[in-house]
């Protein structure tokens, strides 16, 4: 998912990281938060100071009064991002005036998000390091392909944004110290080299309708130079070979990791053991279908015959085909509201941003009535000829990619969000809460009744679950437990049965994403709550997924404790 939050992307890593930034601004009188008579007053003084260090965020959001800023990367600017963090978080403890309920949740609310945010600019060396830390952040999609204004607008708002392009890539150049890890480079070079392929190329042909000369020739000098900065960038990046070694976070700062982004104090060696179990569940699960879809076929051959009946014209037409169903279905079946008509796109993948198969890119809340985009990636074309093929994915695997990403997955999640009480709830949806939700809601279509029990589509299920069990385990085992990149394609490939390109693609992710646990470990428990909430009543699913939508995307701890009035959260799993 690739929405622009402190939140998705989202892709995952990126939607964390794009709100770590601080630009050069004068010393957003957050202060004055301090001083707040009231909790809103209080909260308002905090959004005026946030949207300025945070200028990418605030123009995905739909606030286009910072159109074609970007953020300062020099130490300077991170100290100011940091120090702004910290003030936040201890006015928040310490306002004392009088509160709703609700206000009480949305305080709490805004402390995990500084908090969050803070770990990975004082615990973490990932400006030095990371180039993810960068590449959501420089992401000009909004400009180009989001109709928010006419084409001129845009197009003097893109143009804005790559003159700041040269300064941004100097300061990250200077941040960066090689050598980076392998799969850091490979990751930086393609971001940054695919940036400056887009300014000149899709970027360019977007505008192609604005026929006003000096503006193209504005463009074509601020694109060039743009580009030529990323170029160099991308470079620098792989001036040197990679090392195996040197991505992990360890365990301490693991374990800091996910109790401030996402309110989970379990112990690493606790979450381990769940996630093995849900592995075996869902292996457990795969035994009994393929006996069914492919009798007498081993597991990984099994999955090869579901991956084999892929779509004739491609996944982008297939997924198009797949949205009415799944939603005609949500709303047979009764599992949860729809809130207004809008309909997701689906397109192809830019070529900067293709490190994940499938992702979304939502409007924010200060939007109206545009469109959401469903993207899906080609195969890498510096892959064999058998690898590109085995990347594109089977029919049933993708209707599971298209419901964690549309119906009910992302999208609904965002059409809630985009309508929740506090405005925390529409601008900061977390990592585990989006991404547990969306991978939550395929099993739970399953569940449902998807297809009436056809074999192959509970392993095109079970190949997304699998897929995320493995991710839960390399990001555990990456950070914490010594294990290799090649250890984590074996992990993939021999007991999460993905193909060759898939288990590389994700192996490396896990480096320089370690959050991407959150898809298994938000989906237990959501699972955990849905069951203690409903007390197994199936009649009361919707009211369930009604009432853990309507709060945003808060870490899911503080949404059980709300849900099941808990003084603190218990048993998140």
């Amino acid at each position: 998912m690739k929405r622009k939050f402190s939140r998705f992307g989202g892709a995952a890593m990126a939607a964390t990281l794009l709100v770590l930034t601080a630009c050069n601004a004068s010393d957003n009188k957050s202060s004055s938060a301090a001083s707040a008579e009231n909790w809103t007053q209080f909260r308002d003084n905090f959004l005026a100071g946030y949207f300025p260090l945070n200028p990418n965020f605030a123009v995905y959001q739909g606030k286009h009064e910072f159109d074609g800023k970007l953020p300062d990367w020099s130490p300077e600017g991170m100290e100011k991002q940091a120090a702004f963090l910290e003030r936040t978080i201890a006015d928040a403890k310490a306002f004392d005036g009088k509160m709703t309920d609700a206000e009480k949740f949305e305080r709490d609310y805004l402390i995990h998000v500084a908090q969050g945010q803070l770990f990975f600019l004082r615990d973490t060396d990932f400006a030095q390091k990371n180039p993810a830390f960068y590449v959501g952040a420089l992401d000009p999609n909004v400009y180009v392909t989001r109709p928010y204004a006419d084409a001129t607008t845009r197009m003097k708002a893109f143009i804005a944004y790559a003159e700041k392009v040269p300064v941004a890539a100097a300061q990250i150049k200077a941040n960066l110290k090689l050598p980076l890890p392998a799969t850091f480079v490979k990751f930086g070079t393609a971001g940054f080299g695919g940036f400056a392929d887009y300014y000149t190329g899709d970027a360019k042909a977007a505008f192609a309708e604005v026929k006003d000369p000096a503006l193209q020739k504005q463009f074509d000098e601020a694109a060039a130079r743009a580009g030529a900065a990323m170029t160099d960038l991308a470079k620098y990046v792989g001036s040197q070979s990679g090392t195996t070694d040197g991505y992990a976070l360890g365990a301490d700062k693991f374990a800091k990791m996910i109790l401030t982004n996402e309110g989970v104090d379990t112990p690493i060696d606790e979450l381990e053991r769940i996630g093995q179990a849900d592995l075996k569940r869902n292996q457990d699960a795969l035994k009994v279908a393929c006996a069914t879809y492919a009798a007498g076929m081993a597991l990984g051959d099994c999955m090869k015959k579901m991956n084999a009946d892929k779509p004739a014209d491609g996944p982008v037409a297939e997924a198009r085909r797949q949205l009415p169903t799944l939603r005609a279905f949500l709303v047979e079946k009764d599992l949860v509201s729809i809130p207004g008509t809008e309909q997701a796109q689906v397109e192809e993948s830019p070529p900067y941003n293709r490190q994940n198969s499938a992702y979304i890119d939502i409007p924010g809340p200060y939007e109206k009535g545009l469109p959401s985009v469903y993207y899906i990636s080609p195969a890498d074309p510096s892959w064999d000829a058998k690898t590109q093929a085995d990347f594109i994915p089977g029919k049933k695997d993708l209707l599971f990619t298209s419901a964690h990403e549309v119906w009910p997955g992302h999208f609904l999640n965002f059409l809630h969000s985009n309508r929740a009480e506090s405005i925390f709830g529409k601008l900061f949806v977390g990592y585990a809460f989006a991404e547990g939700w969306a991978h939550y809601t395929e099993e739970m279509m399953w569940e449902a009744g998807l297809n009436e029990g056809d074999a192959e589509t509970h392993i095109g299920q079970l190949s997304n679950a699998l897929l995320r069990n493995c991710r839960y385990l390399s990001a555990i085992g990456l950070h914490t437990k010594g294990m290799t990149v090649a250890d984590s394609e074996k992990l993939f490939k021999e007991q999460c049965y993905q193909d060759e390109g898939n288990a590389r693609q994700q192996a490396a992710r896990g480096t320089y994403d370690p959050l991407y646990l959150n898809y298994t470990m938000g989906k237990l428990m959501i699972r955990k709550l849905r069951e203690d909430w409903t007390k197994g009543d199936r009649t009361k699913w919707k009211a369930f997924h009604d009432e853990f939508l309507s709060y945003g995307g808060p870490p899911i701890p503080m949404v059980r404790a709300a849900m099941m009035k808990e003084d603190a959260p218990k048993a998140a799993f």
